[in-house]
């Protein structure tokens, strides 16, 4: 999987209210250390960490940073496209050329698999789990929000938001915030569903990297700074500057609670950020 330098947030809401993110230039405290060649790393809400090595290996480590797992299936199933780890009990992976999503459970085991083509859908960027155990995505053959159960089945579609918003987004990350399904797309911005499927808003926070919700507040990153927007004020602010961190272009960067991760050559770098 082909990365450049990016930041996945997943932060826990009491992290909006701490002083690090009034700091700009915080102090950053080493804790640990994972060494390998690895690509691509995601959390889970519970502090687990997924790695994916160049190797082609998905390997899963606890809060310690202890081994707990380690799926060897992916090749199989080709280049691995998205993690989608909200659920700390069931992980989807997504494999984009294949149109295939495997589901695992917390010991990386497969219990489903999701063929895309079983909706006849042929052309989505990201996926999303639903609060339902089911999945969210994006056809972007027919510009549509469709829901899909275990099956593969097609449970719910919007109608066509070229015709509903005048937009004809590629969406980057689905997320479910509140009473929403949030799309997001760097050109267009935060595109907002309800559960039903009704569009709702479209939010112009144009140009940010590897966006995520959590509580009240939506997050993502521009150049080395943690944006936010809040839907209680409708405000969006600078919230936490990394410039301070030490990293090179081709390093992923991840925020997880209090815990900075740095994806570099040969290793996982984690950080304590300061309360």
């Amino acid at each position: 999987m082909a990365m450049k330098y990016s930041v996945i947030l997943i932060f826990s809401l009491s992290m909006l209210t701490q002083k690090v993110l009034c700091q700009s230039r915080p102090e950053l405290k080493l804790i640990g250390e994972v060494k390998g060649e690895f690509v691509y790393i995601r959390p889970d809400i519970l502090g687990n960490l997924f790695a994916f090595t160049a190797s082609g290996q998905l390997k899963k480590y606890n809060p310690a940073l202890d081994s707990t797992g380690v799926f060897n299936e992916v090749k199989r199933y080709g280049a691995l496209h998205q993690i989608s780890s909200e659920n700390p009990l069931r992980t989807l992976l997504y494999f984009k050329a294949f149109r295939t999503i495997l589901v695992l459970d917390r010991f990386m085991q497969v219990v489903n698999k999701i063929d895309l083509r079983t909706a006849a859908v042929f052309q989505v960027n990201s996926v999303a789990q639903s609060y339902d155990n089911k999945v969210w995505l994006f056809d972007e053959q027919d510009a549509k929000l469709k829901k899909l159960n275990e099956l593969g089945k097609l449970e719910l579609e919007t109608g066509d938001i070229r015709l509903l918003a005048g937009i004809n987004p590629s969406p980057e990350v689905i997320f479910e915030m509140d009473k929403y399904v949030c799309l997001y797309d760097a050109q267009h911005g935060l595109v907002l569903f309800d559960q039903l499927g009704g569009y709702r808003n479209t939010i112009p926070l144009t140009g940010w990297n590897n966006v995520h919700g959590i509580g009240d507040y939506v997050l993502g990153m521009k150049g080395k700074k943690l944006m936010g927007y809040n839907f209680k004020n409708r405000q969006s602010s600078e919230l936490l500057d990394l410039s301070s961190a030490e990293s090179q272009q081709d390093e992923q960067v991840l925020v997880c609670g209090q815990r900075l991760y740095i994806l570099g050559r040969g290793s996982i770098k984690i950080y304590h950020l300061p309360s």
